[in-house]
């Protein structure tokens, strides 16, 4: 078999597991905002997305637990150094552990700290508290599962993945119908789904890493896992990776948060139209995933082909993924909104917006795959600086525009920002190639 084509094997076995799993994870805000929907109430949809966007922030402040925690499995992976991707693991969800206690004990002052920053209306407000009230108890199963998922991409298990994304989203969505439209708990019913969907795949999570674990020649002792180096490695791109997803979370936010503000139309409106974002998102993800596992293990294992072909197959594969979606949102956006709702009055204002869902999935290729790159190479110091230079330049465009076009502004806001993303960070990339692989980098760039 060629390289090139060992090159297409590798990837694809990795994204399109992770791919078909993802197109369920969106499915949960799909069936949240649609099940909402179904009664006819739009300050719901809007507790539902408020909700949504107070546990990005609190759990996606922690997404290092998955991007970290993938990006040192696999370089260990690379490498062959078994008891480093088994210490890796540990000291993963010793960390989730830790954090999730810690936000549940904490989850009165973070609550009102949280909605002391939404201007919706009252009953948007009440519906999202009633949201949260539930869903934090199940904060160390949610942040177990980010350290379980990135450990298992890190070692390029996509199957398993694949099989924990779905027992999650298919329980979730099955509790979502049963507890808002059969028990008529309304918002409280789709956090208890989530909650419960939550908890059941930490468990079976650590039941699959435990067999995989058991097959291993070694095992790592306390000294390792807690080793200074290792752990102060660790802790730094930890660190690096939380200040750039508070960055990025903190964008979403503000989007939300603004929708808000606009009123409860607005909020709506851009509750429903962001599901297609989040689609576009998860099925890019699964090439980035692809190039955050390859790109690792190749640098484990000091590859420089390996690397360059993990680089190039997945972010053409993912160019095509992009502007299939752009297409079909806009040929069948009509449709899919319509299924979202049965609000006339949003169906029939979201239209007017779905110029820019359909460029979300072009814009955001680039700044995708290169996340994936930089964390496969632990890169992390670079993806905070441009995350932070990225949200800057996010804000003044939001300032800017949204005085003069209104909910258009916000929108093109948004997408502007995936675009200085992805130029920002693609200006470190021969930085990265340097750092990793010196004799070869300088070769190639003469």
């Amino acid at each position: 078999m060629s390289q090139e084509a060992n090159s297409q094997r590798h990837v694809l076995a990795i994204a399109f597991p992770i791919l078909l799993s993802n197109i369920t994870t969106p499915l949960i805000g799909i069936v949240d905002t649609a099940a909402i929907g179904q009664l006819d109430a739009p300050y719901l949809i809007g507790g539902v997305a408020i909700g949504g966007v107070l546990f990005s922030l609190l759990y996606w402040a922690f997404g290092f637990l998955r991007m970290g925690t993938t990006g040192l499995t696999a370089q260990a992976e690379g490498a062959g150094e078994q008891k480093e991707v088994v210490a890796t693991l540990v000291r993963a969800l010793i960390l989730a552990g830790v954090i999730g206690v810690a936000l549940i004990l904490l989850q009165g002052p973070l609550g009102t700290a949280a909605f002391a920053l939404i201007e919706g209306s009252d009953r948007v407000e009440r519906a999202a508290q009633s949201y949260y009230a539930v869903r934090i108890w199940g904060a160390p199963a949610a942040l177990a599962n980010y350290a379980i998922i990135g450990w298992f991409v890190g070692r390029g298990d996509a199957r398993t993945v694949l099989v924990l994304t779905l027992v999650l989203n298919t329980i979730n969505v099955v509790l979502d119908g049963l507890f808002v439209l059969v028990f008529d708990l309304e918002v409280a019913g789709v956090a208890y789904g989530t909650l419960i969907a939550e908890t059941t795949a930490a468990a079976l999570g650590l039941v699959l890493a435990l067999r995989a674990i058991r097959t291993f020649r070694a095992r790592p002792s306390w000294a390792r896992i807690f080793e200074p180096d290792r752990f102060m490695k660790t802790m730094t791109i930890n660190a690096d990776i939380m200040v750039r997803t508070l960055a990025l979370v903190f964008a979403f936010s503000w989007f939300a948060m603004k929708s808000a503000e606009a009123g409860d139309m607005t909020l709506a409106i851009n509750a429903v139209l962001i599901n297609f974002f989040h689609l576009a998102a998860y099925l890019l993800d699964g090439f980035a995933f692809a190039a955050q596992a390859l790109v690792g293990q190749a640098i484990g294992a000091a590859s420089w082909r390996q690397f360059r072909n993990a680089v190039t197959v997945s972010s053409l594969w993912a160019l095509v993924i992009g502007a299939g979606l752009s297409l079909s949102y806009w040929f069948v956006g009509g449709y899919f909104i319509d299924i979202l709702t049965v609000n006339e009055a949003v169906r029939a204002q979201a239209r007017s917006y779905l110029i820019w869902v359909m460029l979300a999935p072009l814009t955001g290729v680039a700044c995708f795959q290169l996340d994936g790159i930089f964390i496969g190479a632990t890169r992390t110091a670079d993806m905070r600086n441009m995350m932070i230079l990225s949200l800057a330049i996010y804000l003044i465009a939001w300032w800017w525009l949204t005085p003069l076009y209104g909910n258009h502004g916000l929108w093109a806001a948004l997408i502007l920002f995936f675009v200085v993303r992805a130029i920002t960070l693609g200006s470190r990339y021969p930085a990265l190639e340097r750092a990793s692989f010196p004799k070869e980098a300088h070769l190639a760039h003469g």
